[in-house]
């Protein structure tokens, strides 16, 4: 399976990476992974399970960052098994990049390090697919330039908003046609772009009732694929609790983004 979501991709099939921001409990990864599987495969959406076994990137030492590298990819590990799914984790340091490699089928770098030229490498070299978010500071077209680095077109790039000013971030869609230019995998990141970063004053927030038709204005660009972090009960959320769209509301996602996409093909 996830070598025939891979070969999808590469054909140029719409996908969706999706899952919690970050690990919380084996529950709760299993809980979104069914719950979106079996929305995609109704739809014959290539899905791709993401979440995160730490965020190094925390605003305040306090907030919740993760179980750890250890135990966070044994539960990814578990996820993949059961239910013949690709992975996607990301990585901070270049120490990381092969034991999470050992689980994931592709490797984030986070927008804050694309231009860390020795993490993006040392994950290209593993082999496996690499999603680069562009940083929030970058021009879509420097994204070229990162890509490059990898050394191989086994790269996506993802679009997660532009700041303008303290805590806020607009997207400018622009960025996605310019990026397509590369003939590599552009993604929408609907969950990060509407971020407010620390718009609670200690840890981020977000606009997640305008994650839908901001996702479906990112399908009708013919963006190749979409992110969303997504959670049974967001407010309860370890992570990004005012950011994620509440699990309950995939289904409206994926079926409002796929007829954009109809739509936007016919």
């Amino acid at each position: 399976m996830p070598t025939d979501v891979f070969k999808q991709i590469e054909r140029g099939h719409f996908f969706l990476i999706a899952g919690p921001c970050v690990i919380e409990s084996e529950k709760l990864c299993f809980t979104v992974a069914e719950k979106v599987l079996f929305l995609c495969q109704k739809h014959s959406l290539p899905f791709i399970f993401k979440s995160s076994y730490s965020k190094a990137n925390r605003l305040s030492g306090k907030s919740y960052s993760g179980p750890g590298l250890t135990k966070g990819l044994k539960t990814l590990a578990k996820i993949k098994k059961h239910f013949d799914i690709p992975i996607l984790t990301d990585v901070h340091e270049t120490s990381e990049v092969d034991a999470a490699a050992e689980v994931a089928d592709v490797i984030q770098i986070p927008a804050f390090l694309c231009r860390q030229t020795a993490l993006v490498q040392t994950a290209a070299s593993t082999g496996k697919w690499v999603n680069i978010k562009k940083g929030q500071f970058l021009a879509p077209e420097d994204m070229k330039l990162i890509a490059e680095k990898a050394g191989t077109k086994k790269v996506m790039l993802t679009e997660r908003g532009t700041a303008f000013g303290y805590r806020n971030l607009v997207v400018d869609f622009r960025s996605l046609l310019i990026m397509k230019k590369t003939g590599l995998p552009v993604i929408f990141d609907a969950t990060h772009s509407l971020q407010i970063p620390g718009g609670a004053g200690t840890t981020s927030t977000g606009q997640p009732e305008f994650m839908i038709p901001m996702a479906m204005a990112a399908t009708a660009t013919g963006v190749n694929g979409l992110f969303v972090e997504t959670h049974p009960n967001p407010k309860e959320a370890l992570s990004d609790a005012g950011a994620m769209l509440p699990l309950e509301q995939m289904k409206n996602l994926i079926e409002s983004v796929l007829k954009v996409r109809e739509a936007v093909n016919n």
